[in-house]
């Protein structure tokens, strides 16, 4: 029996010719990953275990981004655990402020993950890098305190949905459009514990940028992971950012899959999820009664890039935000940051009537930069709606892409950039 791609870099990592759906294996890791949310308990698991050092000090990342800058006193002593930590340990991928940086945008483009990379982080979207053909997931904070002792982690070899994906994207569709249309064919359980794996000849119209964000929202759909074949885009992405070595696996022709679902990207329309599930989608043509909104944020991990302030910049330019909707524009890395100001996008958001913040998850979770109060409704290009999950429980998250969330800034109301 053939393998996916996901199951070559498992049993690459597991010292094993072969694996198949369900076997359970030790893995050696390339790289462990925290935040300041799971990297304190994982240290306090490391000290309870009474680990003597980390298994390789190059190889293990600490980012604190979730409530960094520090919103409290709370937050502030999880960064200090963090950064001492990392002092003691000597830990050379630590970045705080002035380095920092939305850790799933950060960690590529500092060049850390590389395709053929087993990567394994205490955060549910470390599934982002499978845009790099690498097998990469999100586990417990216990998990990642034995991978930073031992450098192993256990996994059950997932099966395998293919996605073959045809066309070309229209004007005002991206990734996030492409992600969102596939949970609301699925459902956020739709790839329970399953490897979505991307093929087709419509990748080459993706952007990495595209990639990163429909690789990032797999675990919305349930997934253990998400990953694209690495092509000639990838390897560009991978040469200018990292001097790792990497390695290019390929699915065998006769591997297995449990489905397969053929998407053609021309017919995926501008979509937004709606309260309080990503997989309860609406095309932009299929909302008829206004939804008025409070707030809109332009960031995250999922659309923090570059490429997505540029979609955003093009809209708000020469237009002003509509009264009462406060926004937000938060870049994910100091690197973007950085780029934004030079290219003139923070002086269009600023003049448009939009705030800029330090790279941060903020308020993507709740965490601070733009909690909602009972009743609000925003538009954000995170990756989650849940209840509460920006705040009061009675407010509402409607997720959409760069474009769509800048004209609903303009507009006041969930809309198509095409109505301006």
């Amino acid at each position: 029996m053939g393998m996916t791609m996901t199951q070559k870099i498992l049993a690459s990592h597991a010292g094993l010719s072969e694996v198949k759906p369900g076997d359970l294996i030790m893995a050696d890791l390339d790289l462990v990953l925290g935040n300041d949310i799971t990297a304190p308990v994982a240290i306090d698991v490391f000290d309870k275990i009474k680990a003597a050092a980390v298994f390789d000090k190059h190889k293990v990342a600490l980012v604190p981004d979730h409530f960094a800058p520090n919103k409290d006193i709370k937050a502030a002593e999880q960064c200090k655990k963090m950064r001492m930590f990392a002092g003691e340990h000597e830990i050379t991928n630590y970045f705080e402020i002035g380095q920092m940086g939305v850790e799933h945008a950060l960690l590529p483009e500092k060049g850390l993950v590389v395709a053929g990379n087993l990567v394994i982080g205490a955060d549910s979207h470390t599934c982002t890098y499978g845009a790099l053909g690498a097998f990469s997931t999100g586990v417990g904070s216990t998990d990642m305190a034995a991978g930073m002792a031992t450098g192993k982690a256990w996994f059950k070899v997932p099966a395998a949905l293919k996605f073959v994906l045809t066309g070309k994207m229209n004007q005002y569709v991206s990734g996030k459009d492409v992600i969102l249309h596939i949970i609301g064919m699925i459902g956020v359980d739709g790839a329970l514990y399953k490897s979505m794996e991307f093929v087709g000849a419509g990748i080459a119209n993706l952007t990495m940028d595209d990639r990163f964000t429909i690789a990032n929202m797999a675990i919305e759909a349930g997934a253990k992971n998400g990953i694209f074949p690495v092509d000639d885009r990838t390897i560009d992405y991978i040469e200018s950012h990292s001097q790792k070595e990497y390695t290019v696996y390929a699915a065998d022709e006769d591997a297995e899959y449990e489905q397969v679902i053929e998407i053609d990207l021309s017919t995926v329309k501008p979509t937004v999820a709606f309260p309080h599930l990503p997989e309860n989608t609406r095309t932009t043509d299929e909302i008829t009664e206004p939804v008025y909104i409070d707030q809109v944020v332009i960031g995250s991990c999922t659309n923090g890039r570059l490429s997505d302030f540029s979609k955003a910049a093009k809209i708000f330019k020469g237009h002003q935000v509509a009264k009462g909707v406060r926004t937000l524009i938060i870049p994910a890395t100091q690197k973007i940051y950085l780029q934004c100001m030079e290219l003139g996008y923070f002086k269009t958001f600023v003049e448009a009537g939009a705030i800029i913040s330090a790279p941060t998850c903020g308020p993507c979770l709740g965490g601070h930069m733009g909690i909602l109060a009972a009743g609000e409704r925003c538009v954000a290009t995170t990756n989650r709606n849940f209840v509460g999950r920006m705040g009061h429980v009675d407010s509402e998250v409607y997720l959409a892409n760069p474009e769509v969330a800048a004209a609903s800034a303009i507009l006041g109301r969930i809309a198509d950039p095409t109505e301006l």
